[in-house]
């Protein structure tokens, strides 16, 4: 082998290894303080050049885009696996929002695109790239609406990392972070519509009051591969049950079907794969018309969250956390 062909393998390799990574860093750097009081990563924070109409600058509008062809692949960060999801408008979850600034501004995003961090963008670690989402604001009830081009964050079990601008109409820049509700839009159908005999994976807690299936749960990272196809034979009926809003328990919920027929047919593999775990597997429903798949109860969140973990490995999702 000549020298110029060695050269060639080399760069051929490297070019493979950096396409398996999204191309934000996934460092481990350490928070510091801006001066309001609020608090970004070390290096980070806002801009000299703060454009004076951030209030003008219009949110993100959901539309059809072909997801990238890299992006959405299996990857790893800080020596954990991430698997993008493949599909929008069934993805909800509640957790802690942060923003990125001039550290990252000019930079390259994961889609190849540049980072503005006065346009309406966000950085989320499994949302198909691009797509959009409505992010609100749980101590003040202010949404928006962003465009998810990057990958991130990494760090703190954050959900979601904010554009500049988005932080500022969500009125987070003055902490740095705060909880948030993620909602995943699709642009060709009404928010929250499921197609028939799909799985609605990785829904996380809303913040709908009342009974424990109204709330959409909390935080996960749940991929499920293949919708499940309901037979219409050999499966026996099952009860609805309508959990009341006295009902302090805590469940788990691994999937939500449009009909009872495909949720019961999931329940049954859900059933076949679980074995014995000591806890109920259940149909449920509400007011949304979706037949919800719960396990429980549980008689905290802490112990249902640790169940999720000790499902993934067994189903290739971590289940979500509905609370009461």
């Amino acid at each position: 082998m000549n020298k110029k062909t060695a050269v060639l393998i080399l760069a051929t390799l490297l070019l493979a290894a950096c396409g398996a990574l999204p191309h934000r860093k996934a460092a481990t750097p350490a928070a510091t303080t801006a001066p309001s009081g609020g608090g970004y990563l070390a290096g980070d924070g806002p801009g000299t050049d703060i454009p004076v109409n951030l209030d003008a600058i219009p949110d993100a509008v959901p539309r059809n885009e072909p997801l990238h062809r890299y992006a959405n692949r299996p990857y790893v960060a800080l020596g954990k696996t991430y698997k993008p999801l493949t599909a929008v408008g069934s993805f909800k979850e509640r957790g802690i929002a942060s923003w990125y600034g001039k550290k990252f501004n000019g930079e390259r995003t994961s889609s190849g695109e540049t980072y503005d961090m006065y346009a309406m963008t966000a950085a989320h670690p499994t949302l198909p790239l691009p797509s959009y989402a409505r992010v609100t604001n749980l101590a003040n009830q202010k949404s928006v609406i962003v465009r998810v081009n990057d990958r991130g964050p990494f760090l703190h079990d954050r959900v979601i990392d904010l554009s500049y601008t988005a932080a500022y109409k969500l009125g987070l820049l003055g902490d740095g972070s705060a909880e948030v509700e993620v909602e995943s839009l699709n642009p060709d159908v009404s928010v929250n519509t499921i197609a028939a005999n799909t799985v609605q994976s990785q829904p996380l807690e809303s913040s709908a009051p009342a009974t424990l299936v109204t709330a959409p749960p909390v935080a996960v990272s749940a991929v499920v591969d293949a919708p499940v196809i309901a037979t219409p034979v050999a499966t026996p009926p099952v009860a609805l049950a309508t959990l009341e809003s006295k009902d302090t328990a805590v469940y788990l919920q691994l999937g939500a079907f449009s009909s009872q027929v495909g949720a019961a047919a999931y329940l049954d593999k859900m059933r076949s794969k679980l074995g014995d775990t000591g806890k109920q597997l259940m149909l449920t429903t509400n007011k949304d018309g979706l037949v919800r798949v719960n396990i429980g109860p549980y008689a905290n969140l802490n112990e249902a969250r640790s169940s999720a973990e000790s499902m993934e490995g067994e189903l290739g999702f971590k289940p979500m956390v509905n609370l009461p």
